[in-house]
């Protein structure tokens, strides 16, 4: 198991583990309080348990190996657990939201508030600690499911500060109602952070575009541009969780022999493997140039050059995934350092 996969798993155990302390711990301080808002988070808190115990178990369907029936590996079982973790969060929000309403109708005596905003401030602290290092290492392992967990995390350690200020505010004021009106608000704020990742799941999913990522691999490619990639297009990047597959045209001289050819496609490829950290597939379809190209063709010493050489194109995250070789515009020649 390589160490990225053993600090996923360290961390996303570290969660389930802190979701199941932290669940009775918000219970216990209800059943001293009958406090809606703390409710409120509690049942916020059951999902945390379900949600991270998914993504405990996808991370562990993420690192397993291509195989036939799953050619592209199984990295996008780290989206599928974000969308869980992202439903059952709107699920909750709703339940919560429900409860609240029905709160203001039958409105309960609160109790023991000094104990339920102790133990609802120690589950804070908790949370946002766990929640900042699975974001922070979701980041780093490009782990959808841990990034999710995270926020998850985060946005319970909002709900918990909101639900003491609210709480601490019944308690010098008397008034009962706070707590309900809080209630609200909280399933309010529930119900958008699990549409919020529920959509960037499903996104994902569909392979929308990664814009970040893009970027990343043209700038790479910007970088490191080697005066015999005539020309790159028609450039696909998809994520599989922390794996990366990339597609793309390169333009190379017509007459070089099939060998030549496939070391300039691995010396391409090695480039872009090079400025990623997890796995990187690459499927390079190589044309051949056309009399055309010569206007921005740097290859040195072309001994079919029909055109002298303008300027080069400017690779652009909006031109070259274009299915088209580039022409225009041409932009000046960088002046030699």
């Amino acid at each position: 198991m390589s160490a990225s996969q053993q600090t996923k798993y360290r961390w996303m155990g570290i969660s389930l583990g802190l979701s199941i302390v932290l669940l009775i711990l918000k219970f216990t301080a209800y059943f001293l309080t009958y406090s809606t808002a703390i409710l409120t988070d509690a049942v916020e808190s059951i999902v945390n348990v379900i949600a991270s115990g998914f993504a405990f178990y996808s991370i562990y369907l993420a690192n397993l190996p291509a195989d036939q029936n799953h050619p592209y590996g199984h990295g996008k079982i780290e989206f599928l657990s974000a969308g869980f973790e992202g439903s059952m969060i709107l699920s909750a929000g709703l339940v919560i939201m429900w409860q609240a309403i029905l709160s203001f109708f039958e409105p309960k005596s609160l109790t023991h508030l000094d104990w339920g905003i102790a133990l609802v401030g120690l589950t804070a602290i908790a949370n946002a600690f766990v929640g900042w290092m699975l974001i922070r290492t979701g980041r780093q392992a490009d782990s959808a499911a841990l990034s999710a967990d995270g926020k998850h995390l985060l946005t319970d350690t909002f709900s918990s500060i909101v639900v003491i200020i609210g709480v601490g505010l019944v308690a010098l004021t008397g008034k009962g109602w706070i707590d309900s009106a809080l209630s609200v608000v909280l399933a309010i704020a529930i119900i958008y952070n699990g549409f919020m990742i529920t959509r960037q799941s499903v996104a994902r999913l569909m392979d929308e575009t990664d814009v970040p990522t893009l970027h990343r691999v043209v700038n790479l490619l910007n970088v490191h541009r080697d005066p015999n990639w005539i020309d790159v297009h028609n450039l696909r990047v998809q994520k599989y969780g922390a794996d990366l597959h990339i597609d793309c045209h390169l333009t190379l001289p017509y007459y070089w022999e099939l060998t030549q050819v496939h070391n300039e496609v691995h010396h391409f490829e090695n480039t872009l493997k090079a400025g990623f950290r997890g796995e990187v597939e690459i499927f390079v379809h190589t044309d051949p140039c056309i009399s055309e190209c010569c206007h921005y063709c740097r290859v040195a010493n072309c001994p079919v050059r029909a055109f002298a050489f303008v300027g080069y194109v400017d690779w652009t995250a909006e031109n070259l995934p274009l299915n088209q070789k580039h022409f225009v515009p041409l932009v000046a020649p960088p002046s030699p350092n």
